[in-house]
């Protein structure tokens, strides 16, 4: 259920973040409604994870879901959508800055050989960007898969059978362990169950990490062409 569900909340988050990174760069210019879209991604990626569970479980679950004549209850997707809006500012951030930081050179040698903007942001910028937007995804994704808050009421259950679908609830590790610690006392009677748990989420969010890592160094040696 973590990989689950922290793998579909980097689908959808990925693509939108590097999007939106991107028009804000090349696109956008310098005016004040951009200056008001920076601050408000930098107020959301300090913003409470809890309160980003409220608004899944009003905006997903409550509001979208019954607008799409589906069940308005908590279930992988509404929980999936909850994360990607929690790291959504990260990988927006993390993209912007990896974009800035490709040389102006680049750009202008692409265009004055007749590429377009479009073309010269496809072929040159974004691959020189992106081993620094990959480390943003590889933050994003330790905190994605550690969260607790976001999904506790938008469809992780304490409880429960493997989902046969992205609209049923899922087990996770970070609130099986939180229910253990607090909801459970049959639980305090074998801590090791809890330990293992916790052990196991933290084995899992290093590996994920290992893997961007590795595919990060992989394109890094490209680009240098090693």
């Amino acid at each position: 259920g973590t990989l689950l569900l922290t793998l579909i909340a980097m689908l959808f988050a990925v693509p939108f973040g590097i999007i939106s990174a991107a028009y804000l760069v090349e696109y956008a210019g310098d005016n004040i409604v951009v200056r008001i879209i920076r601050t408000c991604v930098n107020t959301l990626a300090g913003v409470p994870s809890i309160v980003f569970g409220l608004f899944g479980l009003a905006f997903f679950v409550l509001y979208l879901f019954p607008l799409f004549n589906l069940k308005a209850a908590p279930c992988v997707l509404s929980a999936s959508l909850t994360l990607a809006v929690l790291v959504l500012p990260v990988i927006i951030r993390a993209s912007e800055e990896a974009i800035k930081a490709v040389p102006q050179t680049y750009k202008e040698a692409s265009l004055s050989l007749g590429a377009g903007k479009f073309k010269t942001f496809a072929n040159v910028t974004l691959p020189a960007a992106l081993p620094g937007i990959l480390t943003g995804i590889i933050l994003s994704l330790a905190r994605a898969a550690g969260e607790t808050a976001p999904i506790l009421f938008t469809g992780a259950v304490a409880l429960g059978p493997i989902p046969k679908s992205l609209f049923d609830s899922t087990r996770a590790l970070s609130y099986g362990s939180y229910d253990m610690a607090v909801g459970d006392r049959l639980s305090a009677m074998v801590p090791h169950q809890q330990y293992g748990m916790v052990m196991t989420l933290i084995l899992l969010v290093l590996s994920l990490n290992i893997i961007a890592i590795i595919i990060r160094s992989r394109v890094s040696r490209r680009l240098r062409g090693g």
